[in-house]
């Protein structure tokens, strides 16, 4: 029976393909991080405006749909930006019962498995999907149809945008859990995660 490092190998990249692709997933991983970072001060901006709604409605009993929908916009941006800064940081959840046993190079199979048959065809489809409907906002000036109410089209930009983000982080990963399976880069998880214990390891331990 073949050992695990024989069923998890994987053709190394030619010598000049896989410093590229490194290259590439570094300036994803930068693009990535600034505009992850930069989400994060969305978070103050619904604080306040939020805050602020809520006062100027009991004290004066005003209220706005304008200042209602800017926080929904708001809201869809810091999620739909930052997912991609989530992905890089591995801070999505993840059912680990099974997974986190397995050993470092097979972890990074299951990311790669689970990156091309699910994260990536959903990110394709809703930015196929989503383009059209920003595009549609934008040429016909799409408005909410509550009174005071705000354009929709930026709202809507947000679906490609944030899933394309998603999808170039997802091929970052990609690249770097293969550089990790042919020996060109280090552990895309980090050193905080154990190596699994080997069966053998296990029965002794056990004994």
């Amino acid at each position: 029976m073949a050992d695990t490092d024989t069923v998890l190998s994987i053709r190394p990249p030619t010598r000049d393909t896989m410093p590229s692709l490194l290259a590439a997933a570094r300036l994803i991983d930068a693009i990535t991080a600034r505009i992850g970072r930069s989400a994060s001060w969305v978070v103050l901006a619904v604080v306040l405006i939020s805050a602020g709604n809520a006062l100027v409605r009991k004290a004066f009993d005003l209220s706005s749909n304008a200042f209602l929908e800017i926080q929904w916009y708001l809201f869809s941006a810091m999620f739909l930006l930052a997912a991609a800064y989530t992905l890089q940081k591995n801070e999505h959840i993840r059912i680990d019962l099974i997974s986190s046993r397995l050993s470092r190079r097979a972890q990074a199979v299951v990311d790669i498995v689970c990156t091309l048959l699910f994260l990536t065809p959903t990110c394709v489809l809703l930015v196929a999907f989503g383009w059209p409907m920003f595009v549609d906002a934008w040429v016909s000036g799409e408005m909410s149809p509550d009174a005071g109410g705000l354009i929709r089209w930026p709202v809507l930009l947000l679906i490609p945008v944030g899933f394309a983000l998603l999808l170039a982080q997802g091929v970052s990963e990609l690249i770097k859990r293969v550089a990790f399976l042919t020996g060109h880069g280090p552990d895309p998880l980090g050193s905080d995660q154990p190596e699994a214990a080997a069966p053998e390891q296990l029965v002794e331990e056990r004994a």
